[in-house]
């Protein structure tokens, strides 16, 4: 078979109905070309990958990452096909080009993929994806708790119904709850359903946390979870959505790179001999950087090993130990110093949760992780 290019890199641009098709030749300066628009099915795509083996005798696919996910992906590795995702973010656009187009995306993918200006997202394992999409539904059910709670505070703020406890939630306030009575019946059934979805939120949420730890053991991510529970304000829940959300944190060499795609650091505007730094970036991974926020607070009480610490390190060698004591008296620590300086309460925290972060790189590095 006679091949007109040596390596032919194909940019696609993947929606639920249609995939739209350029093309550029890697022997050639000359534009991308246009192929045209084909159907999502399985055939669809076998005919589309049998006319460019035709063209090349090399094919390197991109596609910019969304709702699809990553199917594509998969079935074009598995045929031996070079295949990477890139983020929407991270691709270069001309700030003054005001048209966008199917046509237009795939041909930019494809001319940028030839000139090397795209970088790869990291591809989760079919059994990872599994056991992130199992930690997220539960991430749902929290907001969705959380939206059911105000509902039904709303509804009593409004009927001047008071609670003179203290705290909220607890035992002692569910009672109370039960005892509620509304001034009209119309009333009482909207506070009923309310309270109903409450606890239905609440059941759902115990229900994927058993499945959580069901199947954690069978995950061969199980070792760095466990482990990364060393760390101070890092219980099972944060561990596991830390985990599932990074993936293999080993693949990152410094621990920097962890912080920028966590999107921890700061962000920059400097020009010339002035620079001038912004806030974090938010640009990484939202789940794991807000779970890593929220056990940062854990470090601005004093360095201390509870008795629910101990029982969580105990099982762990003493190099995991140590680190987890390095931690606190280096967290903590800097804590103080910050809020010493004058530094908003939340701008430290964000700072603890950066630092966080390289610690719990140092763990997984730790760590033995079976191959997928």
């Amino acid at each position: 078979m006679n091949h007109s290019c040596s390596l032919l890199f194909v940019g696609l641009d993947v929606h639920k109905e249609s995939i739209a098709v350029a093309t550029a030749c890697a022997d050639s300066i000359e534009p991308p070309l246009w192929v045209g628009n084909i159907g999502t099915r399985q055939s669809d795509i076998d005919k589309l990958l049998r006319q460019l083996r035709a063209k090349a005798s090399e094919l390197r696919v991109v596609y910019e990452a969304g709702p699809c996910g990553f199917w594509l992906h998969r079935y074009l590795t598995d045929k031996g096909i070079a295949c990477q995702i890139v983020s929407p973010s991270l691709i270069p656009r001309k700030p003054g080009v005001q048209v966008k187009t199917d046509r237009r995306d795939a041909l930019q993918l494809a001319r940028l993929l030839r000139a090397g200006e795209l970088q790869a997202i990291h591809v989760p394992e079919v059994a990872d994806e599994a056991m992130r999409d199992l930690c997220r539904a539960r991430d749902d059910a929290l907001r969705d708790l959380k939206a059911c709670k105000f509902r039904l505070k709303a509804l009593l703020l409004r009927l001047d119904i008071r609670y003179e406890g203290v705290a909220r939630w607890g035992p002692a306030h569910l009672r109370w709850l039960a005892r509620v009575v509304c001034p009209t019946p119309a009333q009482q059934i909207v506070f009923q359903e309310y309270l109903r979805g409450v606890n239905e939120q609440v059941e759902r949420i115990a229900r994927l946390e058993q499945q959580l730890r069901e199947l954690l053991p069978t995950w061969r991510y199980a070792p760095v979870v466990e482990a990364v529970q060393v760390l101070r304000g890092v219980q099972f829940t944060t561990a596991i959505t830390l985990v599932t959300e990074i993936g293999d944190i080993r693949r990152f060499a410094h621990p920097r790179q962890l912080m920028s795609y966590l999107g921890l650091t700061p962000s920059e505007d400097s020009s010339g001999p002035r620079r001038r730094q912004g806030g974090i970036t938010k640009s990484g991974n939202c789940h794991a950087r807000r779970a890593l926020v929220e056990s940062a607070w854990a470090y601005r009480h004093p360095a201390k090993v509870s008795a629910h610490l101990q029982k969580r390190i105990g099982q762990h060698p003493k190099p995991l130990q140590d680190l987890s004591w390095k931690a606190q008296v280096r967290l903590c620590k800097r804590y103080r110093q910050l809020c010493a300086r004058g530094k908003h309460v939340n701008r430290v925290v964000v700072a603890i949760a950066r630092e966080l972060a390289a610690f719990v790189w140092d763990v997984a590095r730790h760590t033995t992780v079976q191959a997928p």
